[in-house]
């Protein structure tokens, strides 16, 4: 079920910064050439091929930013939720890196079998790897992990996904959310990770100590 609620969003607000390559808290696949048409420096020496969960996860986190500044037009107004920005973020990447793997679908439905759509609590319950709750679970998540929250409300409960976008370069941008709230029209919205755990109002704080949080979760075929 997609969020139809809409979030607190006193930190959350904040569009993530641009680097000085341009793109916005992730490298650019190719270097680009100097000035004077010279290769960068650490282009002289070989290096080895990126792997395809690198290339995937950066194209994730470039599709799901780009989502903040403006919504793509690929992307079903019908599917804009929190899952859906889960779904068409995956999807692209995936279409960019190894679209191969599209031939079937990426998603289980509710009992398990291949689909191409999954609302937010099937995506945990077939398509997602349990991380864990804690601190250091926080500290080791990588680009495409998610957080999860499961809220109580009269009609029954409603689930919501966070993606996250963690930068290569950790030194120097830290980890982010990116996420759709639910609400039809609604924009999608960033933060940095950690304020939304010590600042947050409690019931969206990824911290043990919240009973409305589920974990991090992890995409399974990303788990080896």
């Amino acid at each position: 079920m997609s969020m139809r609620r809409v979030l607190p969003v006193l930190l959350l607000l904040h569009a993530p910064a641009p680097l000085a390559n341009g793109t916005v808290g992730v490298r650019p696949l190719v270097s680009a050439p100097s000035a004077s048409g010279a290769k960068p420096h650490d282009a002289e020496a070989p290096t080895a091929p990126e792997t395809r969960d690198v290339l995937l996860r950066r194209w994730v986190a470039r599709v799901a930013l780009a989502q903040v500044r403006k919504q793509d037009a690929a992307w079903h107004p019908d599917q804009r939720d929190c899952a859906g920005l889960i779904r068409f973020a995956f999807r692209s990447a995936y279409k960019q890196v190894a679209a191969e793997r599209l031939s079937t679908p990426l998603w289980r439905d509710g009992r398990g079998r291949p689909s191409d759509f999954a609302d937010a609590e099937v995506l945990l319950q077939h398509s997602f790897q349990f991380l864990g709750r804690d601190d250091a679970t926080r500290e080791s998540l990588r680009t495409g992990d998610l957080l999860a929250f499961r809220q109580e409300q009269d009609a029954g409960p409603i689930f919501h996904l966070m993606l996250v976008v963690r930068p290569e370069d950790r030194a120097h941008a830290p980890a982010r959310v990116v996420y759709h709230p639910g609400e039809k029209g609604a924009a999608v919205r960033t933060g940095v990770l950690h304020h939304l755990a010590t600042e947050a109002p409690l019931e969206w704080r990824p911290v043990p100590q919240n009973a409305s949080f589920l974990g991090f979760f992890r995409f399974k075929e990303w788990m080896s």
